[in-house]
């Protein structure tokens, strides 16, 4: 295992002039021994440069990478000793599974006891121990797939397991119990895993630390309540969530914060900067409250859509729209009806030029 430092920026045109010129804008990131990583965000914005960058397929073409303290930036994937699982499984079919499971031992040459002890370990992990003496060509799609992810897992002294998308090909209704399964082995093995993913539930669900990317950026690194709850980017809470973050357009002077032809008063404890703010809060911190409340605003209901567990209501103000999670007793409430909605309280956070202010 080992604790990987980057220090680089990767530009696939010569003399990068401008940022749309670089896939991965300037970074400095640390990824540490044994953590659980997950690089997420929308396609083409830069993940999968980014893992390639880590595993020695993709030489960045500014600056370094270090493992454990040493500059590995020239090294392939061999000399770094890194494991990637790719989006579609990469398996032998006319081996067994103990046979897929057990080629990266044999090539380094391990003694067969080792392998027959590590193979059943990993495939006890995964749930094959029953399909080992299998041939891999007759099973179905999630099985090739978690064959894969063994053959990522079973080396006990790799620096580093990377996941490019593993579950894209996966059904639905198993995609939980691998995320479950990998949960589960990174608890056990103590590997360090770094996982790409534009799916917001894998990546919560699956890492201790969350990298949300965009256009070659890393807007913001922590842990899933980091992002939740103080996102440092409006991109941050708008593409995490369901729905993501409700965003108010104001402006801010020494009466308060105005918007929608109305002025909310400002907490005493915050001191925002004059001038155009943003309000940001989660539909989950919207309520509905008493008319005239302090900290919220006069609304007009323009949808309402119950399913099941909770309501998400729809609501506008002048050129404001807001969404709230409520609980189902606010399925009555009809389009056209004048609701207050509070937006301002401990959970509200606000942000100039798409920053979080401090």
């Amino acid at each position: 295992m080992a604790r990987i430092e980057l220090d680089m920026a990767h530009a696939y045109r010569r003399n990068p002039q401008q940022d749309s010129d670089y896939a991965l804008l300037p970074l400095k990131m640390t990824f540490d021994d044994g953590g659980a990583y997950a690089l997420l965000g929308p396609s083409g914005c830069g993940k999968t440069t980014l893992l390639n960058v880590m595993s020695g397929l993709v030489t960045p073409s500014h600056g370094s990478v270090l493992f454990d303290g040493r500059n590995v930036t020239k090294d392939s994937p061999q000399q770094r000793n890194i494991a990637q699982v790719f989006q579609f499984p990469v398996i032998y079919d006319t081996m067994t599974v103990a046979e897929n499971l057990a080629f990266p031992l044999r090539n380094r040459k391990m003694p067969r006891e080792q392998i027959d002890k590590r193979v059943g370990e990993i495939a006890e992990m995964l749930e094959m121990s029953g399909q080992l003496n299998q041939r891999a060509a007759g099973l179905a799609a999630d099985a090739k797939q978690k064959i894969s992810l063994g053959r990522g897992l079973v080396r006990p002294d790799v620096s580093a397991v990377l996941f490019d998308e593993p579950l894209t090909v996966i059904d639905p209704h198993l995609k939980w119990k691998l995320r479950r399964k990998l949960k589960q082995i990174h608890h056990e093995l103590k590997l360090t895993l770094i996982y790409v993913t534009h799916d917001q539930v894998e990546a919560l669900t699956f890492a201790n630390h969350v990298v949300v990317m965009t256009r070659g950026r890393a807007v913001q690194v922590g842990s899933p309540a980091d992002l939740f709850e103080r996102p440092s980017h409006t991109f941050v809470g708008n593409f995490i969530g369901s729905p993501g973050m409700n965003f108010l357009a104001g402006n801010v002077d020494q009466e308060g914060m105005h918007m929608g032809g109305t002025t909310l008063a400002l907490p005493p404890e915050r001191r925002l900067p004059s001038g155009e703010v943003k309000l940001g809060i989660r539909p989950e911190y919207v309520t509905l409250v008493p008319a005239n409340t302090i900290g919220a605003l006069q609304m007009t209901v323009s949808q309402v859509q119950d399913v099941g567990t909770h309501v998400i209501l729809s609501a506008r103000l002048a050129n404001l729209s807001l969404k709230a999670r409520l609980a189902t007793d606010a399925a009555q409430l009809l389009v056209g009806d004048s609701v207050w909605l509070k937006v301002m309280g401990q959970h509200t956070c606000f942000y100039k030029n798409e920053e979080i202010v401090p």
